[in-house]
């Protein structure tokens, strides 16, 4: 069977799901194990899986993709021995293996990472692939995290742009409070977790496989441990779980910050409203388990719906607020979110409040440090070419993702003047009887419109300024996943459109 009639059959069945789901929100979906069980489900799972560098990764059984081509039967066996066991109920998940990889930014800190098998790993897939879209439709707009058409880059517009001034002024938004759930992955209620399932999932074989996911044990130095609570992080459907979990903060701020399947100008009359009354208004943005809440009210109100909302998190969720790391900070003071600096300064030409987000210095100098690290890691027996080939996708990843921040091409062309000179180091101790001259004319070299920099043949090392900087473009938040119909999103565009009007005429 071909890759296309899978993709073909895969997508029309989620476009269903999703319609269905969103057209009915107390739809209860039943029959969906043989969905999951259904051979054109399970192929398109793994040629999804084995594009993924992941698939090369054991789990506790030591099986790979190349394991699995390799067998007599190849993927095709391999599938279909999977198919059955599903069938017959006697699939079973295998513990997961668990890997700790270093926290960025914090030397000496580690996150857990559980591997599951590449089996576990091809059945979470294809439960993703049906349950992902009738989830889709009931989550918030704001909330941003592992879900199609939205990134980070999204939620920050978000945020800020709701720190911008309007015709009728400044922001009304004076003070956010950064939300931190202590150990959130691993607090995962498994009760409340299903009982968010069961309200759009009926089929008992498919909650049946949910359950013993999250029951799955973690394999840690050769013993397996088996907890009460929490999703493994590493997991195919962990995110889409976590989200489903989640979706109650998300519920909480609703009322202000838009729900599900109604158009952004409802969401912005109540908040008008509440703030004519004198009621404090929070709007939050959320991006998995970080999230953002900003406040149009005091900073006593601010502290008060902190320790309401670690209350609700400790009530709904059995979760628990972090009191010391959710502060409260005045925008004018800035706030970290999602690698960013948010801050609401003074524009250079107005004068008037506006959002803006810097790169914290905080991420400059990890940079530095891993660059060092990278340096130094390559003998000075080795080639250039190595050391740039280590360099330039690091570099180019940092690049587009802080593109977007204010004064990036100032920080951009003095990080380039550094690395410049952390390589020519290298340089020198490569060649330690060559002069600077000599460096210069054996590997700094011009490419065809481009600037000089250091080069071995055809290989070239990057700048961070190489395609200048540039404004994240405004988007809507009703946003395409793929699955809702175009129509559907040119239709909540024009009530976004509409609305931007209304504010201009009446000057709100």
């Amino acid at each position: 069977m071909s890759d296309v009639v899978n993709t073909s059959f895969v997508l029309d069945m989620q476009r269903k799901l999703y319609r269905w789901s969103n057209e009915d929100p107390d739809k209860v979906f039943v029959d969906l194990f043989n969905l999951v069980c259904d051979r054109r489900i399970l192929n398109e799972a793994w040629r999804r899986l084995a594009r993924n560098s992941g698939s090369q990764t054991p789990g506790t059984d030591g099986m790979t993709r190349r394991t699995v081509e390799q067998r007599p039967g190849g993927v095709a066996a391999f599938l279909e021995e999977i198919r059955e066991a599903l069938r017959n109920g006697n699939y079973c998940p295998e513990p997961v293996r668990q890997r700790l990889i270093p926290k960025l930014g914090k030397p000496g800190q580690f996150r857990p990472l559980g591997i599951p098998t590449l089996i576990d790993r091809l059945v979470q897939m294809a439960l993703k692939l049906i349950l992902e879209p009738i989830f889709e439709a009931d989550f918030y707009p704001t909330s941003y995290g592992f879900r199609k058409g939205r990134s980070t880059h999204d939620a920050l517009e978000r945020i800020q742009r709701f720190l911008q001034p309007t015709k009728r002024g400044p922001s009304v938004y004076r003070y956010a409070i950064e939300g931190d759930i202590k150990g959130c992955f691993d607090a995962i209620d498994h009760h409340v977790m299903m009982e968010g399932v069961r309200r759009r999932i009926g089929d008992r074989k498919v909650l049946k496989l949910i359950l013993a996911f999250l029951k799955a044990g973690v394999m840690i130095e050769g013993t397996i441990r088996h907890p009460v609570t929490g999703s493994p992080q590493g997991g195919i459907i962990s995110p889409m779980l976590s989200n489903i979990y989640l979706t109650a903060v998300d519920e909480r701020y609703g009322r202000w910050s838009m729900r599900p399947r109604e158009p952004s100008i409802n969401a912005a009359a109540r908040r008008v409203k509440d703030h004519k009354k004198g009621r404090p208004v929070f709007y939050m943005v959320r991006y998995a388990d970080d999230f953002v809440v900003l406040v149009d009210g005091t900073r006593e109100q601010a502290e008060a719906e902190k320790f309401a909302l670690a209350e609700f998190l400790k009530t709904e969720l059995r979760m628990e607020l972090s009191m010391e790391k959710t502060r409260i900070t005045d925008v004018g003071e800035g706030f970290d979110f999602l690698g960013y600096r948010v801050v609401q300064t003074k524009a250079l030409r107005t004068g008037r409040l506006v959002g803006n987000l810097f790169i914290p210095k905080g991420k400059l100098n990890d940079l530095r440090h891993k660059i060092k690290g990278m340096v130094k890691g390559i003998p000075t027996g080795s080639a250039l070419g190595q050391l740039i080939d280590n360099l330039n996708p690091v570099l180019t990843g940092w690049r587009n993702y802080y593109r977007y921040a204010t004064k990036a091409y100032r920080e951009f062309s003095h990080f380039d003047f550094w690395i410049w000179q952390r390589v020519g180091r290298w340089l020198r101790k490569k060649y330690p009887k060559a002069t600077w001259p000599t460096l210069r004319r054996l590997h700094f070299h011009s490419a065809p419109g481009k600037r000089r920099q250091w080069t071995d043949g055809s290989k070239r090392l990057r700048f961070l300024s190489e395609g200048g900087t540039m404004r994240y473009p405004d988007q809507s938040i009703a946003k395409p996943n793929g699955w809702n119909s175009e129509e559907e999103h040119r239709q909540r565009e024009s009530v976004h459109v509409f609305w931007d009007a209304f504010q201009r005429l009446r000057h709100i």
